[in-house]
């Protein structure tokens, strides 16, 4: 092979992340010629840094949690002796790097070629990868550099007492005590599992209610949970101070009556969100601009590509509606590389992609919140279940709730892709699990789940806001009982009118 021919490709991938390694693989199968920079290792911030090492470490804190249950609830006297930190980080890593492997492997299979290098555009259709030379992509380059945590003017993250999301899991052992600044997914995450492990937590976000930009009853119900095992929660709060002492941190807390607390923790730990990797990708050199917030904005949603025709985006760099979300980063990478190989495309429906936050308890849903539902003014339905008035609820005991959006009178529930997740909501609110059944339902615009095992639940749901189904389409059909799964169809029985164990005495059917 010449070397023109080694440096000539259809298409280029920047970045190997979740975004850029789909991107790759399903162009790949198209019968394109694919080239994947990666400047570090293939699998990026998910698999390395969050997802996957952030979830094992739950898995493990979820395996705690279940012994101090068995021994409080159940009469099997059991106790935790001890905790192995090195042992707990060796499967850990263990589990990251057989993920690590398989994907390395898929793109080999591919007949991907992967070249580790810093990589910039020097062109609308070159790229120069540091230490591999210049190439030149035929068909299209796509950015998918990803993102990294965000920190606060003058907080240096020093891997120790000051650490970001990033680095949290990396940090020497645990910490008897930690401060997390971010009341979001990923805040809410390391705050369960520190709380699993034995640590004093307390939870900071400046927002009136964690997961803000969730249903509002998704944050209540899932700061009750946390409270309810010694979490300290504090909302409407904002961190206006810090000390570095020798062994953590001095933290200074204002609440929303003006009080200033001052709280001594071993760690804090900031997760105030993330801000996209464009530095050193040279972007003027292809004549493509970031935005104010240093995203790089598609002008054609439909096909992800930008202002500079034949490059595309995706992933962390997109803007909202993206999500941001590893899930919804394959979604674009599958839409890219069929794009570029001449296939008709449709533009990624964000209102249908699921959002999980993997705490105890853990939260999921899929569509429309109820405040954004209002806002567009339509005529809706909601139904709220708890789960705790099902067999298997009680049986977990660990309370949680399902709430179901749904068009009212047959009203069209556009959800469009302008989604804003956490628009501000009305003061109508769900009550106590009590539904209306006079008048018709039309299609679910979203659902809500808060409790045990509720990751694993969401897929249905997903599926029944995806197709516009109905609650009669899903009251046709059984869910196992005992199960937790069973809470969801008994509350979309009870928006179809057909209802066992759930009142249908008081309305909850509500218009802007």
């Amino acid at each position: 092979m010449s070397q023109t021919d080694m440096h000539t490709t259809d298409v280029l991938v920047i970045g190997g992340g979740t975004g850029g390694y789909s991107t790759a693989l399903r162009a790949a199968s198209l019968g394109l010629r694919v080239v994947l920079a990666e400047r570090d290792l293939v699998g990026g911030t998910c698999l390395h840094r969050g997802c996957i090492p952030s979830k094992a470490m739950l898995h493990a804190a979820e395996l705690v949690d279940g012994i101090a249950e068995a021994r409080e609830r159940w009469g099997v006297k059991a106790t935790v002796d001890s905790l192995d930190w090195s042992a707990l980080v060796a499967t850990r890593d263990a589990l990251v790097a057989r993920n690590h492997q398989g994907v390395v492997g898929n793109l080999q299979a591919a007949g991907v070629r992967t070249v580790r290098g810093t990589a910039r555009l020097t062109g609308p259709r070159t790229v120069h990868v540091e230490g591999a030379g210049e190439f030149t992509a035929r068909r299209g380059i796509v950015l998918a550099t990803g993102s990294r945590p965000r920190l606060l003017p003058g907080l240096a993250a020093d891997g120790r007492r000051v650490v970001t999301s990033d680095d949290a899991l990396f940090a020497p052992g645990l910490p008897a005590s930690v401060v997390v600044l971010g009341g979001g997914a990923i805040g809410v995450e390391y705050a369960s599992f520190h709380r699993s492990m034995g640590a004093e937590v307390t939870l900071v976000e400046a927002a009136e209610r964690l997961l803000p930009l969730e249903d509002e009853d998704v944050g209540r119900q899932l700061a009750r949970g946390l409270k309810k095992r010694g979490i300290a929660v504090r909302t409407g709060s904002t961190l206006t101070g810090t000390e570095l002492l020798p062994d953590g941190v001095r933290a200074t807390v204002r609440t929303p009556g003006g009080q200033e607390l001052v709280i001594e923790t071993e760690r804090l730990l900031v997760a105030v969100g993330r801000v996209p990797v464009t530095d050193g990708l040279d972007l003027a050199a292809a004549g493509l601009p970031a935005d104010e917030r240093g995203f790089v904005v598609p002008a054609d949603r439909s096909r992800l590509e930008t202002a500079v025709p034949g490059i595309h985006v995706v992933g962390d760099l997109l803007p909202p509606p993206s999500l941001g979300l590893a899930h919804a980063s394959f979604a674009e990478g599958l839409l890219v590389a069929e794009t570029l190989a001449g296939l008709p495309g449709r533009a990624v429906d964000y209102a249908t992609v699921p959002r999980v936050t993997y705490s105890s308890p853990q939260t999921a849903s899929v569509g429309l919140t109820e405040a954004e539902a209002r806002d567009r003014g339509l005529k809706i339905k909601v139904n709220t279940l708890p789960l705790a008035a099902t067999a298997k609820g009680m049986v977990h005991g660990q309370g949680g709730m399902v709430k179901v959006i749904a068009a009212a009178d047959g009203a069209d529930g556009d959800r469009g892709l302008s989604c804003a997740w956490g628009s501000p909501r009305s003061n109508e609110v769900a009550s106590g699990g009590e539904m209306e059944s006079s008048g018709s339902t039309g299609a679910v615009l979203g659902v809500h789940l808060v409790g045990p095992h509720v990751s694993e639940m969401i897929a249905e749901s997903q599926l029944i806001v995806a197709w516009d189904a109905e609650p009669a389409d899903v009251a046709a059909h059984l869910h196992a009982h005992p199960t937790l799964s069973e809470a969801v169809g008994e509350a979309f029985m009870t928006l179809a009118g057909r209802g066992l164990h759930q009142h249908t005495t008081s309305a909850r059917a509500t218009a802007r």
